[in-house]
């Protein structure tokens, strides 16, 4: 049940309680009181939502940073992961394989602005080697949508 739960509301965190008793075939009380437990326990560390940011008057610059890190000696990566996470600026830190270690996904209102967090605020923890940074351009499909609507030509087709 646990999983079919958190399958439903990965897709729709805003479902209720009721509508998801249904499509689980289990009782309210038991969905709500799973839903609880899984809060409680950490599996479902909050609700979130989607906003396509291009298509308002607001102005968001988002940045893919590839950071290389020394790790710290019994610690590992943490200590400079949770370093960089509590940044506000940072939406996420993922510790990664491959070229570099850790991916950190930024926000900023400015390519300047992404920029400076770079230059003034990343590069300069001590443990930090090296920092790759990619501007996202557009964005396609995030978290399982689709963002961008192939268009349809909708008039009508006139033949000789």
């Amino acid at each position: 049940m646990r999983e079919e739960i958190l399958t439903i509301i990965e897709k729709n965190s805003r479902i209720n309680v009721q509508e998801l008793s249904v499509l689980i075939g289990s009782e309210e009380i038991t969905v709500a009181n799973e839903l609880k437990a899984l809060e409680d326990e950490g599996v479902i560390c909050g609700y979130h939502t989607m906003v396509d940011w291009s298509k308002t008057s607001i102005d968001k610059v988002n940045a893919l940073i590839e950071v290389k890190v020394t790790p710290q000696r019994g610690i590992g990566f943490d200590n400079i992961a949770e370093r960089i996470y509590k940044y506000p600026e940072v939406k996420s830190v993922y510790l990664m394989s491959g070229g570099f270690d850790l991916m950190v996904i930024l926000e900023g209102k400015t390519l300047q602005e992404v920029a400076g967090f770079v230059n003034n605020k990343l590069a300069t923890l001590d443990t930090v080697l090296s920092t790759a940074t990619h501007f996202i351009l557009k964005k396609y499909k995030d978290h399982g949508t689709i963002l961008t609507r192939k268009y349809e030509d909708t008039r009508e087709k006139i033949t000789p």
